[in-house]
């Protein structure tokens, strides 16, 4: 497990994060242009995209693949569920929804890291996955935004007319299309869909014309947009906004072996590959930084965005990269020896 956790840390992208939280600690003016940091993150859900959809191309969707993406949807599915449950006896409950929301959906960076690092280990896995990541990206919205809305009416039914005029006029009716609409076509998703069915369509040929830009370059891209996430941790740290409540800390921390465990657990059960299995429970233990923050900011306006941005940004994305990865990897070889 060390041996595993330091091969880890002495790959060049995970070493360039750590760079980036040292100097975002020591606040230094070093850092990556916004329309940059953009561009990287943009070029890495293309590359994953093509990659990805090139490989369904070749393999099709077998039955394991078929049986991946079910177990994606469950986890999709469960963990907001749960992670509501719990968080709502120590969270105000537009906070419990908002953070659901954040731990049931997944960070695509922690999952190209986790593909870079089973390609080092020469453990195979299916392009498949990919569509599993796509599949896993929304549903936790639907459902955070659904749980805020029986939250507000049960509030609204609660307050009397007399209270109404001293608690000020409600919030306005949230456009639950609306919110849908955002979460399935905002542009990073649209992106990584397009991309899939770009990859799906030209095949191996059309990977191959585009590899010096999606391969060839790609491990250093992914070094440099690494270097910038440990930026904004090491400078979230810095100036405290990375600071939550111990309950939250802890949820922060344990959620993401737990949800990993639980779908290492599942993809055992159903006879999935090792790799499958250990994406699996990457996407099940990371959370959204970019994706959901920015459209629950909408939907469930009542929520702080700096317990959710802080908890999946500052504290899980960086247990994933350097703890999690390595953790979930030798969980997995304990079963698929």
């Amino acid at each position: 497990m060390l041996d595993t956790i330091a091969q880890n840390l002495l790959d060049p992208a995970i070493l360039f994060f750590a760079l980036g939280t040292v100097v975002g600690l020591l606040r230094s003016n070093l850092e990556v242009p916004a329309a940059i940091a953009k561009f990287l993150a943009l070029y890495l859900l293309m590359a994953l995209g093509l990659k990805g959809g090139a490989s369904l191309a070749k393999d099709g969707l077998p039955i394991e693949g078929a049986l991946a993406l079910a177990a994606s949807l469950f986890m999709a599915a469960a963990v907001p569920a749960y992670s509501f449950v719990l968080l709502k006896r120590r969270l105000d409950p537009f906070d419990a929804a908002a953070v659901a929301a954040t731990y049931g959906s997944i960070s695509a960076v922690t999952f190209i890291a986790t593909q870079q690092f089973l390609i080092s280990n020469q453990i195979e896995f299916g392009g498949y996955m990919t569509v599993a990541m796509v599949l896993m990206e929304s549903p936790a919205i639907v459902m955070a935004v659904l749980l805020a809305s029986l939250v507000r009416a049960r509030k609204t039914a609660a307050t009397t007319p007399s209270d109404a005029g001293t608690a000020g006029r409600p919030l306005p009716a949230l456009s639950f299309r609306k919110v849908l609409r955002e979460a399935l076509t905002d542009g990073h998703h649209m992106l990584l869909i397009g991309s899939l069915i770009i990859g799906f369509i030209v095949g191996d040929a059309g990977t191959m014309a585009m590899a010096p830009f999606t391969v060839d370059i790609f491990k250093g891209l992914l070094a440099f947009f690494l270097l910038e996430m440990g930026l904004l941790v090491g400078r979230q740290i810095s100036e405290g906004q990375a600071r939550v409540e111990r309950p939250l800390l802890l949820f922060a921390l344990v959620a993401p072996p737990v949800n990993a465990g639980i779908a290492i657990a599942v993809a055992w059960t159903l006879g999935l590959q090792r790799g499958d299995a250990m994406l699996l429970a990457v996407l099940s233990a990371s959370a959204s930084y970019i994706v959901v923050p920015a459209i629950v900011r909408y939907a469930i306006p009542e929520a702080r965005p700096g317990v959710y941005f802080s908890m999946a940004l500052g504290l899980t994305f960086p247990f994933n990269i350097i703890i999690g990865i390595p953790l979930y990897f030798a969980a997995t070889g304990m079963l698929w020896p």
